[in-house]
């Protein structure tokens, strides 16, 4: 499984994804910004994608993921999501692997995502848990559907990959 640097030929495969999550998200696809946001995101090479099959551009999107590293040593993850039928089989480990590895150590990587009481996120955080993010406590207001939210970081001293 191969993760790529995303075009603008995916730009449909990220609604299409887009459109799978927005119950968690909130809306997505008919906001003008998230999608200014995104093609942003792929000009300046900052979104990541894996590809059904390892295809070409355009082809299916399994899943993908925004990292920035505008601010480095601090980088941040902001928004990763996985097709409900690409789920549980490596895909966003491989997607938070890759961006891990694109961080130069020292660094910091930061990821806001759900809070406990939301059923749905428990695979993030537990992603994010396996890869030694740590929670922090501070409060976060509440996501656009309402549910709660939380700040996980993970230090990066050495090389990861």
């Amino acid at each position: 499984m191969e993760v790529f640097r995303a075009t603008i030929e995916d730009l449909q495969g990220w609604l299409t994804l887009a459109a799978e999550v927005e119950y968690l998200f909130g809306p997505m696809v008919s906001d003008p910004n998230f999608q200014k946001g995104l093609e942003k995101n792929i000009n300046r090479g900052s979104a990541f994608c894996v590809r059904e099959k390892n295809g070409k551009p355009g082809t299916r999107l399994l899943g993908g993921v925004l990292f920035s590293s505008a601010r480095a040593p601090q980088y941040n993850i902001g928004w990763l999501a996985v097709s409900s039928a690409a789920r549980k089989k490596g895909v966003a480990s491989r997607l938070l692997e890759h961006c891990m590895s694109l961080a130069e150590p020292p660094a910091e990587i930061s990821v806001v995502t759900f809070g406990e009481e939301v059923p749905d996120g428990h695979p993030a955080r537990l992603l994010y848990q396996k890869y030694g993010f740590v929670p922090l406590p501070e409060t976060l207001p509440p996501g656009p559907e309402g549910g709660s939210r939380q700040k996980f970081t993970k230090a990066i001293r050495d090389s990861v990959m």
